[in-house]
């Protein structure tokens, strides 16, 4: 099976990084920025696709690599997030892969800004399980 992770995060503190960086240990992939990769370029099974609300807002960059998506190339999208309170990412993401016609799990991984240290161990769970 083909498994990707990918992320955006804007921060120094690089949450929403460490969590993907989780995900994919559970999912024995590589977590990689879509600053470093800005369009999925790979056939993958599983994309665990995620980022935070900056100023309750999705990030421009995850929204275009989010709208780039090709259908052809993704089985499955699992959404991961981290903020403070919002998880307005999480949904408009879900609408956008969706309409795509790309098949977006219900279940998704979301982490407190505030509690990054202590939800890793449970990201590395939650990549193996969905990951299956």
């Amino acid at each position: 099976m083909n498994i990707a992770v990918r992320y955006c995060s804007k921060t120094k503190a690089g949450n929403t990084r460490r969590i993907a960086e989780a995900i994919a240990k559970g999912a024995g992939a590589k977590a990689i920025s879509i600053e470093d990769e800005p369009i999925l370029s790979e056939k993958v099974d599983i994309l665990f696709l995620g980022g935070a609300p900056y100023a309750n807002i999705m990030a421009p960059e995850l929204k275009k690599y989010a709208e780039e998506l090709d259908p052809k190339l993704i089985s499955k999208v699992v959404l991961f997030t981290t903020s403070n309170w919002s998880r307005r990412t999480v949904n408009a993401l879900r609408k956008m892969i969706s309409n795509k016609k790309i098949m977006v799990c219900e279940d998704y991984f979301y982490a407190h800004m505030l509690n990054i240290d202590g939800k890793l161990e449970e990201a590395e769970i939650f990549g193996q399980k969905m990951s299956r």
